[in-house]
Protein backbone atom coordinates (compact mmCIF):
# COMPACT_ATOMS: atom_id res chain seq x y z
CA UNK A 1 0.00 0.00 0.00
CA UNK A 2 1.42 3.40 -0.89
CA UNK A 3 1.98 6.02 1.78
CA UNK A 4 -0.74 8.18 0.22
CA UNK A 5 -3.40 5.47 0.30
CA UNK A 6 -2.29 4.38 3.77
CA UNK A 7 -2.89 7.91 5.07
CA UNK A 8 -6.42 7.79 3.65
CA UNK A 9 -7.17 4.29 4.92
CA UNK A 10 -9.96 3.91 7.41
CA UNK A 11 -8.71 2.72 10.79
CA UNK A 12 -10.42 -0.06 12.71
CA UNK A 13 -9.71 -1.38 16.20
CA UNK A 14 -10.91 -4.95 16.69
CA UNK A 15 -11.43 -5.89 20.35
CA UNK A 16 -12.10 -9.59 20.96
CA UNK A 17 -10.52 -12.19 23.25
CA UNK A 18 -10.71 -14.83 20.50
CA UNK A 19 -7.36 -14.51 18.69
CA UNK A 20 -8.57 -16.62 15.76
CA UNK A 21 -11.51 -14.27 15.13
CA UNK A 22 -9.29 -11.21 15.54
CA UNK A 23 -6.96 -12.63 12.91
CA UNK A 24 -9.77 -13.56 10.54
CA UNK A 25 -11.47 -10.15 10.75
CA UNK A 26 -8.09 -8.37 10.52
CA UNK A 27 -7.40 -10.12 7.20
CA UNK A 28 -10.92 -9.31 5.95
CA UNK A 29 -10.66 -5.59 6.74
CA UNK A 30 -7.02 -5.29 5.58
CA UNK A 31 -7.94 -6.86 2.24
CA UNK A 32 -10.37 -3.97 1.77
CA UNK A 33 -7.75 -1.30 2.51
CA UNK A 34 -8.38 -0.75 6.22
CA UNK A 35 -5.57 -0.06 8.66
CA UNK A 36 -6.22 -2.63 11.39
CA UNK A 37 -5.20 -2.64 15.03
CA UNK A 38 -6.42 -5.18 17.53
CA UNK A 39 -6.62 -5.96 21.22
CA UNK A 40 -7.45 -9.28 22.84
CA UNK A 41 -8.88 -7.65 25.96
CA UNK A 42 -10.74 -4.53 26.98
CA UNK A 43 -7.82 -3.54 29.18
CA UNK A 44 -5.40 -3.67 26.21
CA UNK A 45 -7.83 -1.67 24.06
CA UNK A 46 -8.35 0.98 26.75
CA UNK A 47 -4.58 1.31 27.16
CA UNK A 48 -4.20 1.96 23.42
CA UNK A 49 -7.01 4.53 23.41
CA UNK A 50 -5.70 6.29 26.53
CA UNK A 51 -2.28 6.52 24.84
CA UNK A 52 -3.90 8.42 21.96
CA UNK A 53 -4.69 5.65 19.47
CA UNK A 54 -7.49 6.75 17.18
CA UNK A 55 -9.82 4.68 15.04
CA UNK A 56 -12.66 5.39 12.69
CA UNK A 57 -14.37 2.17 13.80
CA UNK A 58 -14.20 0.05 16.94
CA UNK A 59 -15.46 -3.51 16.48
CA UNK A 60 -16.15 -4.89 19.95
CA UNK A 61 -17.13 -8.19 21.54
CA UNK A 62 -19.13 -8.19 24.78
CA UNK A 63 -17.89 -11.46 26.30
CA UNK A 64 -14.26 -11.05 27.38
CA UNK A 65 -12.35 -12.38 30.37
CA UNK A 66 -11.34 -9.14 32.08
CA UNK A 67 -13.71 -6.24 31.54
CA UNK A 68 -16.64 -7.05 29.28
CA UNK A 69 -17.49 -5.02 26.19
CA UNK A 70 -20.32 -3.12 27.88
CA UNK A 71 -17.97 -2.00 30.67
CA UNK A 72 -15.39 -1.08 28.02
CA UNK A 73 -17.98 0.98 26.11
CA UNK A 74 -19.10 2.68 29.34
CA UNK A 75 -15.47 3.68 30.05
CA UNK A 76 -14.91 4.87 26.47
CA UNK A 77 -17.96 7.12 26.73
CA UNK A 78 -17.16 8.37 30.25
CA UNK A 79 -13.56 9.27 29.33
CA UNK A 80 -14.45 10.53 25.81
CA UNK A 81 -11.93 8.15 24.25
CA UNK A 82 -12.04 8.11 20.46
CA UNK A 83 -15.30 10.13 20.49
CA UNK A 84 -15.77 10.15 16.71
CA UNK A 85 -15.42 6.41 16.24
CA UNK A 86 -18.28 4.29 14.99
CA UNK A 87 -18.72 1.55 17.60
CA UNK A 88 -20.14 -1.77 16.44
CA UNK A 89 -20.78 -4.64 18.83
CA UNK A 90 -19.90 -8.02 17.29
CA UNK A 91 -20.86 -10.75 19.72
CA UNK A 92 -22.79 -13.95 20.32
CA UNK A 93 -24.47 -12.28 23.30
CA UNK A 94 -28.16 -12.05 22.43
CA UNK A 95 -29.72 -11.08 25.77
CA UNK A 96 -32.05 -8.16 25.23
CA UNK A 97 -30.65 -6.50 28.38
CA UNK A 98 -27.16 -6.44 26.82
CA UNK A 99 -28.50 -5.07 23.53
CA UNK A 100 -30.45 -2.35 25.37
CA UNK A 101 -27.40 -1.42 27.46
CA UNK A 102 -25.29 -1.14 24.29
CA UNK A 103 -27.94 1.13 22.75
CA UNK A 104 -28.03 3.32 25.88
CA UNK A 105 -24.27 3.69 25.59
CA UNK A 106 -24.77 4.78 21.97
CA UNK A 107 -23.31 1.77 20.19
CA UNK A 108 -23.88 2.42 16.49
CA UNK A 109 -24.62 -1.20 15.60
CA UNK A 110 -25.03 -4.71 16.98
CA UNK A 111 -24.14 -7.82 14.97
CA UNK A 112 -24.54 -11.41 16.17
CA UNK A 113 -21.42 -13.39 15.20
CA UNK A 114 -23.09 -16.77 14.89
CA UNK A 115 -25.57 -15.55 12.29
CA UNK A 116 -23.07 -13.71 10.08
CA UNK A 117 -20.20 -14.79 7.87
CA UNK A 118 -17.11 -12.50 7.72
CA UNK A 119 -18.07 -10.86 4.43
CA UNK A 120 -21.52 -10.02 5.87
CA UNK A 121 -19.89 -8.59 9.00
CA UNK A 122 -17.59 -6.47 6.84
CA UNK A 123 -20.49 -5.20 4.71
CA UNK A 124 -22.64 -4.44 7.77
CA UNK A 125 -19.82 -2.59 9.59
CA UNK A 126 -19.16 -0.44 6.51
CA UNK A 127 -22.89 0.22 6.12
CA UNK A 128 -23.24 1.26 9.80
CA UNK A 129 -20.15 3.48 9.57
CA UNK A 130 -21.31 5.14 6.35
CA UNK A 131 -24.83 5.74 7.71
CA UNK A 132 -23.45 7.28 10.92
CA UNK A 133 -21.22 9.65 8.98
CA UNK A 134 -24.00 10.69 6.60
CA UNK A 135 -26.36 11.86 9.36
Amino acid sequence: MSEQSQNNAKKILIVDSDKFLVGMYSVKFESHGFEVDSAVSSIDALKKLREGKTSDIILLDIVMPDENGIEFLRTVRKESLCPNATIVILTNETKSSQIEEAKKLKADGYIVKSTSIPSEVFDEVVKIHTARNNK
